[in-house]
C-alpha cells in the first residue's frame, strides 16, 4: 500500500484499521465473509480502467480483446458450477439483479409476490419502501406463528387468489431449507414466473450443502459474496433461451451501462475456488457450525426462530432475555462479536429497534473454526446478553472487556483469509 499511503495517508490508515478490525473480530453477520487473497488481487486491478458496455462479441467500445475473454470465463464457470445453461455476471449487486427480473417480466403495476421483509424476505421482493413495492402491486407471504416456517398452503392460496406474474422465493433471514419444488408447483399453477433469490445460500448450493433451485425456478438471482466468498457483485441465471434473453436485455441496456470488469474477474476467481473439493468441505462445515452454535444458544435459553437452522443462518428472538436486539448487537460488537439486530416474525418492536439478532457462520468457518469454537462463541454471547439484561452498566462493561480479550486470543489462532 506504499503508493496509496503516499497519495492519501488518511484513507490508507483507515483501510489498515479496518484490516485490523476484521482480523480481531468474530464476524457473525451471515451476509459477510472473507475473500481469498486471489479474489482481493483480482478486484484491485487495471480492469477497473476499462469500459465494456454490451456483451462479449457485441460491445459498444473497442479494445475488448481481453475483457471478452474474462467475462466469458466467468460465465462458463457459473454455468458449470450451478448447472445452468445461461448466466449473466454483469449485475452490480443483488438489488439491481432483482430489479432486472422485474424489468424482464413485468410492467409497472403488475402483481408480484414475495416474502414480507419482517418475516425474512428482502426489500426488493416487493416491500413498501422499495421501488419494487411502489411501482408494482405487492402480495406478501410470511411464516406460521407457531413454527416460524413458511406455510406453503398459505403461499398457494395467496398465489391463486392474486395471480401474480412473478413469485420470489428466498430471502435474507430464512434459517430453514427453501422448498424449491413446492414453490415451482405453485408458480406453474398460478401462471407466474418463479425467481429464486439464493443470495444467502449460493455457496451452500455450490458446495452441495443446500438443495438447488435449478430445474425448478425459471430464473435465479444471487450475489457473489456471502457464502459464495466472492467480490461484491451479482449474477442472474436461467435454463432456457427465452428467459435468458429477457434477463440480458434487462441488465443491459435496461438498467446498467458498462460492467465492472475488475469485479467480473474476481467473480471468475471465486467461482473457480467454489468448484474445488475444499469449498465443498467448507460449505458442509458452515452448516455443521451453524447447527452447533444454534444448539449451544438454545441450551442457554435463547429462543431461535423456527427452533434452529438448516443452513448458515440463525435468527434469535431476545424477548425472553429481556434485552432488545439493537443494544444487544452494540454490546456484542464492543465484545468483538459482530452481529446485526434484526426483526423477528410478528415483532412488536420497530425495525430500527427490533427484538432480534441475525447471526451466521460463513466468516468464522472461513477462518477454520469448528464446533468447539461455536460452543465458546455461544457462551460468550450468553455472558454479554445476560450482563446487559441485569442493568448494571459498570458490571456489563467489565464482562464486555473480558470477553473481548478472550475473543482476541481466539482470533489470533485463526488467521483471516486474505488478511494474513
Amino acid at each position: 500500500m506504499s503508493s496509496l499511503a503516499d497519495v492519501d495517508p488518511e484513507i490508507a490508515e483507515l483501510i489498515r484499521a479496518e484490516e485490523r478490525r476484521q482480523a480481531d473480530t468474530v464476524k457473525l453477520i451471515p451476509s459477510e465473509n472473507y475473500v481469498s487473497r486471489a479474489v482481493l488481487e483480482a478486484t484491485g486491478t487495471v480492469l477497473t480502467n476499462k469500459y465494456s458496455e454490451g456483451y462479449a462479441g457485441k460491445r459498444y467500445y473497442e479494445g475488448q480483446q481481453v475483457i471478452d475473454q474474462i467475462e466469458t470465463v466467468a460465465i462458463e464457470r457459473a454455468k458449470a458450477l450451478f448447472g445452468v445453461n445461461h448466466a449473466n455476471v454483469q449485475p452490480y449487486s443483488g438489488s439491481p439483479a432483482n430489479l432486472a427480473i422485474y424489468l424482464a417480466f413485468l410492467n409497472p403495476g403488475d402483481t408480484v409476490m414475495g416474502m414480507g421483509l419482517p418475516f425474512g424476505g428482502h426489500l426488493t421482493h416487493g416491500w413498501s419502501v422499495s421501488a419494487t413495492g411502489k411501482w408494482f402491486n405487492p402480495v406478501r407471504y410470511g411464516v406460521r406463528q407457531d413454527t416460524g416456517r413458511i406455510d406453503m398452503d398459505e403461499v398457494r392460496a395467496l398465489a391463486l387468489e392474486h395471480r401474480p406474474k412473478l413469485i420470489f422465493c428466498g430471502g435474507t433471514a430464512i434459517p430453514r431449507t427453501i422448498d424449491f419444488p413446492a414453490f415451482a408447483e405453485i408458480a406453474r399453477e398460478a401462471g407466474a414466473v418463479l425467481a429464486a433469490d439464493i443470495a444467502h445460500i449460493a455457496g451452500l448450493i455450490a458446495g452441495g450443502a443446500h438443495p438447488s433451485p435449478v430445474g425448478h425456478a425459471d430464473v435465479i438471482s444471487t450475489t457473489t459474496h456471502k457464502t459464495l466468498r466472492g467480490p461484491r457483485g451479482a449474477m442472474l441465471m436461467a435454463t432456457d433461451d427465452e428467459h435468458a434473453k429477457a434477463l440480458n436485455k434487462a441488465v443491459f441496456p435496461g438498467l446498467q451501462g458498462g460492467p465492472h470488469n475488475h469485479t467480473t474477474a474476481a467473480i471468475a476467481v471465486a467461482l473457480r475456488e467454489a468448484a474445488g473439493d475444499d469449498f465443498k468441505a467448507y460449505a458442509r462445515q458452515v452448516v455443521t457450525n451453524a447447527k452447533a452454535l444454534a444448539e449451544e444458544l438454545s441450551s442457554r435459553g435463547f429462543e431461535l426462530v423456527s427452533g434452529g437452522t438448516d443452513n448458515h443462518l440463525i435468527l434469535i428472538d431476545l424477548t425472553s432475555k429481556g434485552v432488545a436486539g439493537k443494544p444487544a448487537a452494540q454490546a456484542l460488537d464492543r465484545a468483538g462479536l459482530e452481529t446485526n439486530y434484526n426483526t423477528v416474525p410478528f415483532d412488536p418492536r420497530k425495525p430500527f429497534d427490533p427484538s432480534g439478532l441475525r447471526i451466521g457462520t460463513p466468516s468464522v468457518t472461513s477462518r477454520g473454526m469448528g464446533e468447539s469454537e461455536m460452543r465458546q462463541i455461544g457462551a460468550w454471547m450468553d455472558e454479554v446478553v445476560t450482563a446487559l439484561a441485569k442493568g448494571d452498566a459498570d458490571e456489563a462493561d467489565k464482562v464486555i472487556a473480558r470477553v473481548h480479550g478472550e475473543v482476541s486470543d481466539l482470533t489470533s489462532k485463526f488467521p483471516a483469509p486474505g488478511l494474513a
